[in-house]
């Protein structure tokens, strides 16, 4: 039986605030995606001294994978050793 737990692609990270790595294909594809695409703004972006427009582009890349994270992931909160002995119980 599925856990309600198993339709996250992002699980909490086990300490701290935010997501751990995906725990799911599509969490892993949608990681690939981004990494891809910072490469590629990268080679495109970089040896043409647009630095600016390069810092821009990963910034706004961080934006929609968070964006992704907060929609496929669980309800971030700061979670400390206590919360993950709990959990873990």
């Amino acid at each position: 039986m599925d856990s309600p737990n198993d339709k996250f692609w992002f699980p909490a990270k086990k300490y701290g605030f935010g997501w751990g790595p995906p725990k799911s294909w599509q969490g892993w594809v949608v990681l690939a995606i981004f990494f891809v695409l910072v490469g590629a703004g990268a080679l495109v972006l970089l040896p043409n001294d647009q630095t600016l427009n390069f810092l821009f582009y990963v910034i706004s890349l961080c934006v929609v994978l968070s964006f992704v994270g907060w929609l496929k992931g669980e309800k971030p909160r700061w979670r400390s050793r206590e919360d993950a002995v709990k959990r873990d119980e």
